[in-house]
């Protein structure tokens, strides 16, 4: 075969647990790798009812959110990430997949030095003093940047991501998963991007949720991001402008806070006055997973008298979008090569 794997590893069934924005990434990069193998994703909520669906979702990931992992590692994600995302914000398939470029002001107390993004986005600017007067924003910020980036509305991203897995021959089982041993003598691999659901199905004690609520208002005005370190950002998705946002450890209620609400919108309009107005078309409250470090790596299990071999990708804290495509890159490549060494055995 001209791409050197062998009939073993082409007919090889490989599960994907979770079908947020990591889990579906994943699956279809292990399609593009493994192209004949048959991928299937288990998971109780698909699109709707994961955390993903909610996300503002703009590409700026940070060091903050990637404790413990290797910068140049790190930087390999970003590249590929972007790559992703730029060549699809420049194509035909931009608006079905939610995907757009969008000017960013980065404001922040503190000066932001060597953000991990800058040299991969179409455009960094620091802003002098004076723009930063013009703009209002010197009134609750000293260091601002005007960034071109992207923008992700998520919910059409995956569903465009979910359409693109089901072409290339995915199957979906809509379940939740309860034990492993379920996978038991049906998989070669399993691929875990359960999240949070990581403490429950392999005891992993250190993945734990930062719940986040923000607002979706309508405000076609605005066309720019405001994204500041001062839990306050303005996104422009299609139709509606993301307004967030909050964080608090290991809160596992997702119901809405109306208390929190009204303080997101106040702090917003600090830095938009023009958000005033805005008529508010619905809260979303969800749970990040966070995770120090990020987790990609493969591990073999015992279950019952067998054991499964698993390859995880989980933990991307606030940065799961922006992260989703290149940490599935290095996971899909992990499956890759875990099929390929062992049907040499």
């Amino acid at each position: 075969m001209g791409d050197g794997l062998t009939p073993t590893i082409m007919t090889a069934n490989v599960v994907v647990i979770g079908a947020g924005v990591v889990g579906l990434s994943t699956a279809i990069n292990i399609q593009r790798l493994v192209p004949s193998c048959s991928v299937t994703i288990v998971a109780e909520d698909v699109v709707d009812g994961t955390t993903s669906v909610g996300a503002g979702a703009i590409f700026r990931p940070t060091k903050e959110c990637l404790p413990g992992v290797d910068i140049q590692r790190a930087r390999q994600w970003i590249r590929d990430g972007w790559e992703h995302f730029s060549s699809l914000a420049l194509s035909e398939h931009s608006g079905p997949a939610g995907i757009a470029i969008t000017p960013s002001f980065m404001l922040s107390r503190a000066e932001i030095k060597d953000p991990l993004y800058k040299d991969v986005v179409f455009t960094f600017h620091e802003l002098s003093r004076d723009e930063m007067k013009k703009m209002g924003f010197d009134k609750h910020f000293s260091y601002g940047y005007l960034v071109t980036t992207i923008v992700i509305t998520t919910k059409l991203y995956l569903v465009w991501l979910l359409k693109r897995f089901l072409q290339n021959g995915g199957k979906v089982e809509k379940r939740r998963v309860s034990n492993m041993n379920e996978f038991l003598g049906r998989y070669r691999i399993v691929v875990n991007c359960s999240a949070i659901g990581s403490r429950q199905l392999f005891g992993d004690k250190l993945i734990h949720p930062n719940r986040g609520q923000l607002l979706r208002v309508k405000a076609p005005w605005i066309k720019y991001c405001i994204y500041t370190d001062a839990d306050a950002y303005i996104i422009p998705n299609q139709g509606l402008v993301a307004v967030g946002g909050s964080r608090e450890e290991n809160n596992y209620d997702i119901s809405i806070d109306d208390k929190e609400s009204k303080a997101i919108l106040e702090r917003c309009c600090k830095i938009c006055p023009s958000l005033k107005r805005a008529e508010v078309d619905n809260v979303w409250a969800g749970l990040r997973p966070v995770r120090s470090p990020l987790r990609i790596e493969k591990e073999i299990i015992k279950v019952e008298n067998d054991q499964l071999t698993v390859v995880h990708n989980y933990g991307h804290c606030s940065d799961g979008i922006a992260l989703s495509w290149g940490t599935a890159v290095e996971a899909a490549g992990m499956v890759r090569d875990y099929l390929k060494c062992s049907s040499k055995l």
